[in-house]
């Protein structure tokens, strides 16, 4: 028995390898890597993360305190338009839409294999409104969808 039930884990893990193979030579993870490098050799890009980070930073620093802190709304306005200016660049966006796609991949692909298994099966996705297999994240204690602890 211990023989066949390591077998058949070998078997799962072999085909879970071809599937991560299958999953790094599709498209949409061919498009990630390039939107990835595309992304790493725009200098603009770069500097307006690094711009970005800093002002999260600082960012931060002032929620300690709030709205009472003296510069909370000079940061606040900074970092507004920092990520606005970081949303709409090409090289950015185009990045974020990549991955996007990739992650979207990787829901389906849990789903998919969770729902194999049984509707019940709680999912990780990568977006809490993805429609995952018979549960969504916060139903542990038990809820509409029949789940109980």
């Amino acid at each position: 028995m211990v023989k066949i039930a390591t077998l058949e884990r070998i078997e799962i893990l072999d085909k879970a390898e071809a599937l991560a193979k299958m999953i790094v030579e599709s498209d949409v993870a061919d498009e990630y890597r390039r939107a990835f490098w595309r992304l790493k050799q725009d200098r603009r890009a770069q500097q307006l993360i690094a711009r970005f980070v800093k002002l999260k930073e600082r960012y931060e620093e002032v929620q300690r305190f709030g709205k009472y802190h003296p510069d909370y709304r000079d940061v606040m306005k900074e970092v507004r338009e920092a990520k606005r200016e970081l949303d709409l660049h090409e090289t950015v966006a185009a990045f974020k839409e990549a991955e996007k796609a990739m992650q979207e991949l990787l829901d389906e692909i849990s789903v998919l294999i969770g729902k194999a298994v049984s509707e019940h099966v709680k999912v990780p996705t990568g977006n809490p409104y993805f429609l995952s297999a018979g549960c969504s994240g916060g139903c542990g204690a038990g809820g509409s969808c029949g789940c109980r602890t």
